[in-house]
């Protein structure tokens, strides 16, 4: 039970840890990377870098399955941005307003960037939880102005995000305002997009569907896999799940083997027990016990040693592991392990019925045993 108690928070704890990791972005989601070409095609070489344009978002538009969509344009190394007398470093990215879904960005104050926003490339900014926090303490950011490398950008909103405290350091301004104030109108950096669906087979047509698209605005070879890479979130979601599934059944195998191996010793125990209380068992049949009685002394035995011996073993394998969860903090990949306690108490029951049972074998012999020849043995 104490194994079995530790295999499961352990792997309760890696579930936990690679949910964790995906807990950012919305798990339907697809993500457009650029790169260089490595074959050359319709009379370009290799070596050439792929830029992602206005149009190229514009066509995620037509593409089936596609729900909200959206564009990063990066503005490269952290801003130092001014409210009044106070000032810090943030990360600045131009977006669309389809990214908060993505992102899965909760406002909590004002709103988010809207189509108008990009349309009249407005110098407006949402800003996470912490930069309203080192920049304007408890107060309302709404309405104020930031001063972000020699421009002024009125505060729209506040977000909340579960990506932890990088993107809550972040700070998002119309993609076109980005744009423009780099002198680089048609340029954009990343591709995005959340599907309709969470099929997915769905979701890798449409995986094929987008590369394909790329590739042929781009002139890119069919078979360039690096001037061009979809992530497709559902599919590696989809995977790691599979692999604890597998998990799972492994965990379970080698605890009720370890219970099994458990069980095979009460019974070992139990069957010395009776062979060194032959003459006790004369006795007693002796002076009139029935055979039942003898059966219910031994599956007594049994069911006490098997009971505590489980329910200890749960307790101490429960202790580590909450040691454990202390002591491992939010380490990657691996966070709050824990034990399903209805699973491990479904689980010390089996094993006390299973020890009960392993403890026949050795009662029917005991039962069986001849009080004269007990005696006579004893002596």
């Amino acid at each position: 039970m104490f194994m079995l108690s530790v295999l499961l928070g352990a792997g309760q704890g890696l579930e936990n840890g690679v949910a964790w990791e995906f807990r950012d972005d919305a798990v339907n989601s697809l993500w457009v990377s650029n790169g260089k070409t490595s074959l050359p095609y319709a009379g370009r070489g290799p070596g050439r870098q792929i830029h992602f344009n206005n149009g190229d978002y514009d066509a995620l538009a037509a593409v089936p399955n596609v729900a909200e969509r959206s564009a990063r344009f990066y503005m490269w190394g952290e801003f130092t941005v001014t409210y009044g007398k106070n000032h810090a470093s943030f990360d600045v990215r131009g977006v669309h307003p389809g990214h908060r879904y993505i992102e899965k960005t909760e406002i909590i104050r004002g709103r988010y960037i809207n189509d108008e926003d990009i349309r009249l490339r407005r110098k407006v900014c949402v800003i996470g939880r912490r930069v309203r926090e080192s920049l304007f303490g408890d107060a309302n950011p709404i309405g104020a102005r930031l001063l972000m490398r020699g421009l002024y950008y009125l505060v729209i909103g506040e977000f909340e995000d579960v990506g932890g405290e990088a993107e809550l350091r972040k700070i998002v301004v119309p993609v076109s305002t980005a744009q423009f104030l780099y002198k680089q109108p048609d340029i954009l950096h990343h591709l995005m997009m959340t599907l309709v669906t969470d099929d997915l087979e769905a979701s890798k047509i449409t995986s094929e569907q987008i590369q394909t698209l790329m590739m042929r605005r781009h002139g890119v070879a069919p078979e360039d896999r690096r001037a061009l890479r979809v992530r497709n979130n559902l599919e590696q979601f989809k995977k790691m799940t599979e692999v604890f599934a597998w998990i799972r059944v492994f965990v379970w195998i080698v605890g009720v083997g370890t219970l099994l191996a458990g069980i095979v010793g009460v019974s070992n125990i139990l069957l010395i027990s009776v062979a060194e209380r032959t003459k006790e068992i004369g006795i007693r049949k002796a002076l009139g016990a029935t055979p039942a009685s003898i059966v219910g002394l031994v599956v007594l035995e049994a069911l006490i040693i098997t009971g505590t011996s489980g329910y200890v073993g749960l307790v101490a394998g429960v202790g580590v592991i909450e040691l454990v969860a202390q002591k491992a903090g939010e380490a990657p990949f691996f966070r709050q392990p824990a034990v399903d306690l209805r699973l491990a108490l479904i689980a010390t029951a089996l094993l006390t019925l299973a020890g009960m049972l392993a403890g026949l074998v050795p009662a029917l012999r005991a039962a069986r045993i001849d009080p004269i020849t007990a005696l006579r043995e004893g002596n």
